[in-house]
């Protein structure tokens, strides 16, 4: 007995192969094509740092141009890795887009201050990682002297983020001296005096007494007789003329 063919299967089994087929042949084809160029894409505030120019070259390997490029030569983490491995950047996305242009959206390093330890200066970034200078770019930040360790890093670099994100505090300090024994100097954009931070502690709870004091002084100029604010005493502010 002659048993009966299923074409709904049959049909099915068919398609099935046919599309593999187109997606193999397709796949193979389109890893075959050159890439048209490259495009770099720099997100968020900090794009001063590196330029355009300076990713790019990072991105396509020191090729002459991305047209001589295969897709299928293309290690998309590598060339991440390869950009995040930079100095300047803080993270990037790389991938190509259907048009055949091989990008990278990259978002720069913030510095948040600018470090000189008496042989070399450079900054800190945002995330407490050292930062190189920049020829195209000096970023505005407070200007620190004195030595940075292993012990007073991680407190340091908490004290820097929250000046710089502090509107007032990111316009005003403009230098902070590490003395020997652990304690903070700092400067005022405005005003000659000096302000003794003292140690690295209850660092939220000294700038919120040093900014009362300061917008209740500025109304009647006194700022400007004073030689130092003292904030190591975290109930007061004392000033000494």
């Amino acid at each position: 007995m002659k048993r009966k063919i299923n074409w709904d299967n049959l049909r099915l089994i068919v398609m099935s192969i046919v599309v593999i087929f187109l997606y193999s042949f397709t796949a193979n084809r389109n890893g075959s094509r050159n890439l048209i160029k490259s495009s770099v894409v720099f997100i968020g505030e900090n794009t001063l740092f590196i330029d355009k120019e300076s990713v790019n070259k990072l991105l396509i390997e020191n090729k002459n141009n991305a047209s001589s490029i295969q897709k299928e030569d293309l290690a998309l983490n590598k060339l991440e890795n390869i950009l995040n491995a930079n100095e300047m950047i803080e993270e990037s996305d790389v991938f190509v887009s259907v048009d055949g242009v091989l990008k990278a959206v990259v978002k720069q390093k913030t510095p948040v201050a600018r470090v000189y330890d008496g042989n070399r200066s450079f900054y800190l970034d945002y995330e407490g990682t050292k930062m190189p200078l920049s020829d195209n770019f000096t970023a505005r930040v407070p200007l620190v002297s004195g030595r940075i360790t292993d012990q007073n890093k991680k407190k340091l670099a908490d004290l820097f983020r929250v000046i710089y994100d502090d509107d007032f505090l990111k316009k005003n300090i403009i230098a902070i001296e590490i003395m020997p024994n652990g304690s903070l100097k700092m400067l005022n954009r405005d005003f000659n005096y000096l302000i003794d931070f003292g140690s690295v502690v209850n660092v939220e709870r000294k700038f919120r007494n040093y900014k009362a004091f300061f917008q209740k002084a500025v109304l009647d100029s006194s700022l400007y007789n004073y030689k130092k604010i003292d904030l190591r005493f975290t109930q007061q502010v004392v000033c000494t003329k």
